[in-house]
């Protein structure tokens, strides 16, 4: 078995026993019906001799009834960053510098997702959903998934939540370059945890891992795995930390211009790490 392969057994199969670091066991709440909204905003701005431009957003809209919950999500980064050109006209003596700024885009990438789900006991249930991403800098122009499966809650309380789910999935995929050798849709296996704790009375923890497998191409396995500590500054905003591991082991190709003419198709690269503060 590969590596890889161990690493996620690991972290899923190991997921339950994160009820081990709760000593305290918390009445369970009632859920109260209802709307409920989290925003995050990140913006970056430099200028000067460098110019660059960070803007991030996520938004997460969940309904809640007694026995099913509904999430509707959304959310995108895209970086830019400008390199400043100087010329000099007159003479040396004499002279004016022009300068001009070419910016390019150096980061993009926007998802939207959905997810239902119905509680079936007081420990299992079942769900659906569907989504979009694009990474044009992952290779991926489009991706549409969509998923079914069940689950268990382990615990979800006020102060804690612990979850499981196990899904089959459906995948249709279009790269920025078309690999000729890969299918672009697919059916797959999906597996996650999703876990919360609160900390203090002002700081939360949350960890949330997904690894996809393609079921046609076994070593095609994808992993989202985010982190995050988040702190209260008011009743209604919030300070997040949040660091996001994206692994794809079969990942993209990107086209590379070989020495004394033409262009080869190389992989990119397997892992790509994104670090953001931002005001929740």
């Amino acid at each position: 078995m590969n590596l890889h392969r161990k690493a996620v057994g690991f972290l899923l199969l190991s997921a339950p026993f994160l009820a081990l670091l709760d000593h305290s066991r918390a009445a369970a709440q009632e859920v109260e019906p209802g709307w409920k909204n989290v925003a995050e905003l990140t913006l970056v701005l430099t200028g000067g001799n460098a110019t660059s431009r960070t803007f991030g957003f996520k938004n997460t809209a969940d309904y809640r009834w007694p026995n099913a919950s509904f999430q509707l999500s959304a959310g995108g980064v895209r970086a830019e960053a400008g390199t400043v050109t100087r010329t000099a006209t007159g003479t040396p003596a004499n002279f004016t510098v022009n300068e001009s700024t070419d910016t390019k885009t150096t980061a993009e990438s926007y998802f939207l997702k959905s997810r239902l789900d119905r509680t079936v006991s007081d420990a299992m249930f079942l769900f659906a959903g569907a989504g979009w991403d694009r990474n044009t800098f992952a290779g991926v122009d489009n991706r549409y998934t969509a998923v079914a499966g069940g689950g268990r809650t382990w615990f979800e309380e006020e102060s804690r939540r612990l979850k499981t789910d196990v899904g089959l999935t459906y995948t249709l995929q279009d790269d920025v370059v078309e690999n000729p050798d890969v299918n672009d849709s697919f059916l797959g296996l999906r597996a996650s945890y999703d876990y919360f704790r609160s900390l203090t009375g002002t700081t939360d923890f949350a960890s949330v891992l997904v690894a996809d497998e393609n079921l046609n191409e076994t070593e095609d396995l994808r992993l989202n795995w985010t982190n995050s500590l988040t702190v209260a500054m008011s009743e209604r905003l919030a300070l997040k930390t949040s660091y996001q591991i994206l692994y794809d082991n079969q990942p993209a190709l990107v086209g590379v211009p070989l020495q004394g003419g033409g262009t080869v198709l190389a992989p990119l690269g397997k892992t790509d790490s994104v670090f953001s503060v931002a005001i929740v």
